[in-house]
């Protein structure tokens, strides 16, 4: 069985650690709305990191970063995992992320992880991640 977990309004690195967590313990999910997840600090803070995470390196050599919302959440989410493990490589196998609602997840009872929730913030200021994306070229 699938957990579907609906990211919207909901922290990025929050949720990426209890998802992280939460797949380490065997349990498949998928993530619904990748888009609106939000990332707190200054528009300006937020896309200087990503687009120096995205210009680092070469064409050739990598380290390769996404552009796309999803993927972006998803590297989020591997960054948390020993991935380099075969419990850290399988635990990612089991994490999905989708931009939208797909339509076969549409019917599911979706879950809202409430440590994640964007009424946590001490700031009002955040980004969110299809922001970040469009700055750094995604077309999704």
């Amino acid at each position: 069985m699938v957990t579907v977990i609906d990211a919207d309004g909901l922290l990025l690195g929050r949720l990426s650690s209890i998802v992280a967590k939460r797949s380490l313990e065997g349990e498949e999910i998928a993530i619904v709305n990748a888009e609106k997840t939000v990332i707190s600090g200054s528009r300006a803070r937020v896309i200087g990191i990503y687009k120096k995470k995205r210009s680092r390196g070469s064409v050739e050599g990598g380290p390769f970063f996404p552009r796309r919302p999803d993927q972006i959440l998803k590297r989020t989410i591997r960054g948390m995992l020993p991935y380099k493990r075969e419990r850290g490589r399988d635990a990612f196998k089991r994490i999905k992320a989708y931009v939208g609602m797909p339509k076969e997840f549409s019917e599911m009872e979706k879950e809202s992880i409430e440590e994640a929730h964007m009424n946590r913030l001490s700031t009002p200021q955040y980004v969110t991640l299809a922001a970040v994306s469009r700055f750094l070229g995604a077309k999704f």
